[in-house]
C-alpha cells in the first residue's frame, strides 16, 4: 500500500464521483469501490496537502465500527475481495488497505448528526437561541458542556464546495417521510450511545458524529459511507477535557484550529498546511485508530 495517496487513478473501473475524501468506482451494476484517499478538506474546502496514511486509518476505524454495530443496523460492505475487483497487482497496490467493495444503494439526503456535547456550530447556535436544531437546551451551558442527553441534529448534505446546513426535525421528516426520519434518528441515537460507552472506556470522548444511511431496492435501511472516525466525528482525548474550552482533539479540529490563525476566507484553494501540521495531524489520526481498534 502506498504511505501517501492524494487522488486513485484506476484504469480498469469507471469512476463513478470523487469527493472531499473519496473516490468511487463502479463495479459492475449493483457494487462500488469506494478508496478513501488522504486528501483532508476543512470548512469543506480540499487542501493541497495529503496527510499520510489517513485514508488507511479512516477506512480501518469505518470497518471496525461497520463490524460492532453490525447487529444495530445492517451495513454496505460486500464480503468481494479487492483481488476480484483489481485482477491487476498495479492497480491493487495503489489501493490497498483504503478500499472497500460495498452495495450500492440509494443514499438518503439528509446526514444523520448526534451531538452529546456542545461544541462546534451548535454552540454557537445555543449562544444565539439557547437552542440547537430547534431543540431547546437548559440554560446557562457552557462551551463543551455534556448534554443531559444526546441529541439528533440532521443536516443536508452539500455538494463539494458548499456548506452543509443544518435543519430541524421537521425538516428532516419532510425530506424522508416520518416513519424514515424516526428510524434514522433512533438508530443514530443508538448506534452513538454504543460507541460513546465503549471509546470512553479507551480514553476517548465523542463529542459529536454524524452518519449517512441509504436505501436498498426494498426499503431496507443500511449505514454508509464511513462511521466514527476521526474525520465524521469529534474525538477528544478525556484526560483533558475540560468545561468552558474547545477540546485538544484526535481529528481534523487541530488543523481546523491552525487555519483559524490564517488570513484566509475558507474559500477555495485553500492554504497550504506546514509539515509540522501535517505530521502531527497524521499521528493523531493514527492514535484515534490504535486507542479505538487496538491497531
Amino acid at each position: 500500500m502506498r504511505e501517501t495517496l492524494f487522488k486513485s487513478d484506476l484504469k480498469s473501473l469507471p469512476l463513478v464521483a470523487r469527493g472531499k475524501v473519496r473516490d468511487i468506482y463502479a463495479v459492475g451494476e449493483d457494487r462500488l469501490l469506494i478508496v478513501t484517499t488522504d486528501r483532508l478538506s476543512a470548512f469543506d474546502v480540499v487542501l493541497p496537502e495529503p496527510i499520510p496514511g489517513k485514508g488507511a486509518v479512516l477506512t480501518a476505524v469505518s470497518n471496525f465500527w461497520f463490524e460492532h454495530m453490525a447487529d444495530m443496523v445492517p451495513n454496505h460492505l460486500c464480503d468481494t475481495p479487492l483481488e476480484q475487483v483489481l485482477p491487476d497487482a498495479a492497480e491493487r497496490e495503489q489501493v490497498e488497505g483504503r478500499a472497500v467493495v460495498v452495495r450500492k444503494l440509494k443514499a438518503l439526503p439528509v446526514e444523520a448528526i448526534v451531538r452529546g456535547y456542545l461544541i462546534g456550530s451548535g454552540w454557537k447556535d445555543y449562544q444565539q437561541t439557547g437552542a440547537v436544531c430547534g431543540i431547546d437546551l437548559p440554560a446557562g451551558l457552557q462551551q463543551a458542556d455534556k448534554l443531559p442527553t444526546p441529541i439528533f441534529t440532521p443536516s443536508t448534505k452539500a455538494e463539494v464546495g458548499d456548506h452543509d446546513e443544518n435543519i430541524d426535525f421537521d425538516r428532516a421528516e419532510a425530506l424522508l417521510g416520518k416513519g424514515l426520519a424516526a428510524m434514522v434518528r433512533d438508530v443514530s441515537l443508538g448506534i452513538y450511545s454504543e460507541a460513546a460507552a465503549y471509546a470512553r472506556e479507551r480514553g476517548i470522548i465523542i463529542a459529536d458524529t454524524k452518519f449517512e444511511f441509504g436505501l436498498d431496492e426494498t426499503g431496507q435501511l443500511f449505514l454508509i459511507d464511513e462511521v466514527l472516525t476521526p474525520d465524521s466525528s469529534r474525538f477528544w482525548p478525556a484526560d483533558e477535557y475540560q468545561v468552558g474550552t474547545s477540546p485538544p482533539s484526535f481529528d481534523k479540529q487541530y488543523v481546523r484550529d491552525y487555519l483559524e490563525t490564517l488570513d484566509w476566507d475558507k474559500t477555495a484553494p485553500g492554504p497550504h498546511l506546514p509539515p509540522e501540521v501535517v505530521a502531527k495531524t497524521a499521528e493523531k489520526y493514527r492514535e484515534a485508530q490504535r486507542r479505538l481498534t487496538g491497531d
